[in-house]
């Protein structure tokens, strides 16, 4: 597989000697694996990029701009709402980002914003919502039990005039899942943004376990690789500001039990992208890595998982790994006997909808 992209955002200076035809091929992966923006963000400074690269790099620069621009908007108004009510909402991923003026925030695109609401709240907040216009598309009677009883999130919620899309969570995994983290605690450690009034991203460490857990229990691959490097961004950026971050981020997996998670994402961040993790870190974590089997499968679908979704890096195991990847995440947010009937009902969905476009909202 000819993945130019994890070799230019593991050695940007090794851009430097690409062809043309190999420049085409970089900015097709890096546009499919939404890093166009963040590929310029790496290599902006770098004087051997062609011309005709640097107006696609420019592009997907500036798409991430506009996009950022509406979602400090967006914000603004989710805060207007619930702040009317009370409620303090924390942002969570890439409006997270964006508002706190992190690194990880250049040349990031998303579709949404996603916010965390105690769960005590969460009527409240969707009525405040619903008041300022955003309503929730899902009509479908069992997807709308799906998420009410079962999921850590409403179901996506978007706005009657500008089209924009919130997902209001509760916690961070679902209360059927494996894993049982501690939302109060998220909330409780949340960091005020001075610049926005009203408006709270989650702790250092919670944010990097949070963005773990999404990337280590969804089913979905498209935004795999963005999300690993989202991972990447943080670590480095906590590490600068704060010496001890290890430790502290070692101490909160274990307190909302997440550290087979930080083990999956500090395995792959070393394979993929060569971020260099002390080897103290993961001795603490190795209880939680899995036994070999489990290490080699895992290693045969995330291979696959964690690259740009092109016709240029796939093989004949590719799809198998995407199906892997959708059944895992399954596996691990529902017990058995709930997960077989989900699956069976959504693959009744798929037979019956044969020939029509796949929602991405559902779940």
């Amino acid at each position: 597989m000819r993945v130019l992209l994890l070799r230019a955002l593991r050695e940007p200076a090794t851009a430097a000697s690409l062809s043309l035809s190999q420049w085409d091929l970089l900015i097709r992966q890096a546009r499919h694996a939404n890093l166009l923006g963040h590929l310029h963000d790496l290599l902006h400074d770098m004087p051997s990029v062609p011309e005709v690269a640097q107006v696609h790099l420019l592009a997907g620069a500036r798409l991430a701009e506009r996009q950022q621009q509406s979602v400090r908007h967006e914000a603004q108004e989710l805060a207007s709402a619930l702040n009317a009510t009370g409620i303090r909402p924390v942002l969570l991923k890439g409006a997270a980002y964006v508002l706190a003026d992190l690194n990880a925030a250049r040349g990031r695109v998303f579709a949404d914003v996603d916010l965390l609401v105690p769960h005590g709240q969460l009527a409240q907040a969707e009525a405040a919502l619903m008041l300022a216009g955003w309503v929730s598309g899902e009509t479908d009677a069992y997807n709308q039990r799906y998420y009410r009883e079962w999921m850590h999130e409403l179901p996506p919620m978007q706005h009657l005039q500008r089209g924009s899309v919130v997902d209001v969570h509760h916690t961070i995994l679902p209360p059927t899942s494996r894993a049982h983290p501690d939302p109060a605690a998220l909330v409780a450690n949340a960091r005020a943004l001075a610049d926005w009034p009203g408006l709270a991203v989650l702790s250092p460490a919670d944010m990097v376990l949070h963005s773990a857990t999404h990337l280590f229990h969804e089913g979905e691959g498209d935004n795999a690789l963005r999300d690993l490097v989202d991972l990447r961004s943080l670590i480095a950026e906590f590490l600068a500001a704060d010496p001890d971050f290890w430790h502290r981020l070692v101490e909160q997996a274990h307190r909302h039990n997440l550290c087979e998670v930080l083990a999956l994402a500090l395995r792959y961040l070393a394979r993929v992208l060569g971020v260099a993790v002390p080897a103290a870190v993961t001795h603490a974590l190795s209880p939680h890595a899995g036994n070999m089997l489990q290490r080699l499968l895992r290693d045969q679908m995330y291979k696959r998982i964690f690259t740009p979704l092109h016709s240029s890096t796939k093989d004949l195991l590719t799809p198998l790994a995407r199906e892997a990847l959708y059944i895992r995440a399954h596996w691990l947010r529902m017990p058995p006997k709930l997960l077989t009937q989900h699956l069976l009902r959504k693959a009744w969905m798929r037979v019956s909808d044969a020939g029509q476009p796949l929602q991405t909202d559902q779940p």
